[in-house]
């Protein structure tokens, strides 16, 4: 990616005024990704205005020391998107992922950036930068700023690409970890970041009702297709009643992928209006095809789709039936 890298550093050369933006309900890669462009920039001189659809999940709170990430209000923050000279989209390529951001993004003149390790990316940006081979948006940001400058990564920088790698990887378990990877997270640990801060932060610092929330989950899964398939149902009822969020469902669908024989592992989350559903699967079975088939996309063995003004009894059956075609 030298050429697209090239590229990167002459825009940040020619422009002043930089957004950052990510994917609705950031995660780890999201946040952690868009952090560490923006202490680049700002060490640089520019002008950095992070702003999302949505507001920082809690656990992930610990790394925005500064209060630079903001939730987007179109009163004071169109008038900011449309002065940009470049937006930098991190961790997604479709604008659709983008929601309230969408049109304010796509309406304005800046040059646009997309910064992204997954498939299919949409045709809306000036400079694509993308490796699906990567484990994380943030192993791409590692690289991006160590060819423009190593000593670019501080020790901020260091734990915000962490904390971007381990949350994408499973905490380096996933089949895309590999010894680069740890070369990769050994320069990060060198130059300041923790792992056992950022680990307790990002997982142990959750609520009661979020681990009660995953009892009554685990308490329901279901195991279909002759033990080839698990899933996780998680009801609005079921959110009212632990007083959680869609956010705290992050990391139960792997418990799925825990059961003997359970190739193909999903959870289905009710919205106010349709539903989320969460793919993953082992070895050759790409999840990915299935989530599209429900409008969504992601990795060869971890996906997610968002169906909108639908209801689980009817959605869910339907998975399920696709899901033969993949458990195989």
């Amino acid at each position: 990616m030298n050429k697209e890298f090239e590229t990167f550093r002459a825009v940040v050369a020619k422009k002043k005024k930089f957004v950052l933006t990510t994917h609705v309900n950031p995660d780890g890669d999201g946040i952690g990704s868009e952090l560490a462009i923006a202490f680049f920039l700002k060490s640089r001189g520019k002008d950095v205005a992070i702003i999302n659809h949505s507001s920082t999940p809690s656990n992930y709170l610990f790394l925005d020391t500064q209060g630079l990430v903001e939730t987007f209000d179109a009163a004071n923050h169109t008038p900011i998107l449309s002065r940009a000279e470049a937006i930098i989209v991190l961790d997604t390529n479709h604008p659709d992922r983008l929601v309230s951001i969408k049109e304010p993004v796509l309406q304005s003149k800046a040059y646009k950036i997309c910064i992204d390790h997954h498939l299919d990316p949409a045709d809306f940006a000036d400079l694509y930068i993308i490796d699906e081979p990567s484990t994380a948006t943030g192993e791409i940001v590692y690289r991006l700023l160590n060819f423009l400058d190593p000593r670019s990564i501080t020790k901020e920088i260091a734990g915000f690409l962490y904390t971007a790698i381990m949350t994408d990887t499973g905490s380096f378990r996933y089949p895309k970890t590999d010894s680069e990877v740890h070369t990769i997270i050994a320069r990060l640990v060198e130059i300041g970041a923790d792992p056992v801060e950022i680990y307790e932060n990002v997982y142990e610092k959750g609520s009661a009702g979020r681990l009660k929330l995953l009892g009554d989950a685990l308490a329901n899964l279901q195991v279909v297709h002759g033990g080839k398939v698990a899933y996780l149902v998680i009801t609005r009822k079921m959110l009212s009643e632990t007083g959680t969020t869609e956010v705290d469902t992050d990391a139960f669908v792997p418990y799925t992928l825990s059961i003997d024989g359970v190739k193909i592992g999903m959870m289905f989350t009710e919205l106010g209006q349709g539903l989320k559903i969460n793919f993953r699967s082992k070895g050759d079975i790409a999840i990915n095809e299935l989530a599209k088939e429900f409008g969504g996309n992601g990795h060869k063995n971890a996906a997610g789709a968002r169906v909108h003004d639908a209801q689980l009894s009817d959605i869910l059956p339907k998975v399920l039936e696709r899901c033969q075609s993949y458990a195989r």
